[in-house]
């Protein structure tokens, strides 16, 4: 099933970004530098884990899990979480889990592969408060 994830994907569109990192409570500069890069994001899988690298100009950040397998995670921005990620169907489900002490919120990415087009889904908050962003990916050769 991770087969259809496999692969280099690049950025095409961007959606209320902006917003969603302003929710999760990224600072001005950081934010502006997010909203102006043009990540490519390259997965591979080797005995079973699973790498998720995103480069961008400014900055290539890796992560290595196991499905199911919750680990500590550092984001772009510098936050640390507790993170697991799934698979349904053909989405990564992507949980991440803020410190509490420090009153981070709790966000989750779902990145879901439909052929060569990788739809990047992101949430924080919950009912009315709830802010989304969406990017969309197309597979490289």
């Amino acid at each position: 099933m991770t087969d259809i994830m496999i692969g280099k994907w690049k950025m095409e569109s961007s959606d209320n970004f902006d917003e969603y990192m302003k929710a999760l409570g990224v600072g001005f500069m950081m934010r502006k530098m997010g909203n102006t890069m043009v990540p490519t994001v390259e997965i591979t899988e080797e005995n079973g884990e699973i790498e998720l690298k995103t480069i961008t100009t400014f900055k290539t950040t890796s992560i290595k899990f196991k499905l199911g397998e919750p680990f500590e995670e550092e984001t772009a921005d510098g936050r640390k979480v507790t993170a697991t990620l799934t698979m349904e169907g053909n989405t990564l489900v992507h949980d991440q889990k803020g410190n509490k002490e420090k009153e981070e919120k709790d966000s989750v990415i779902r990145r879901t592969f439909d052929g060569d087009t990788m739809t990047l889904s992101c949430s924080v908050g919950e009912g009315e408060s709830e802010v989304k962003a969406t990017r969309v990916y197309k597979r490289q050769p």
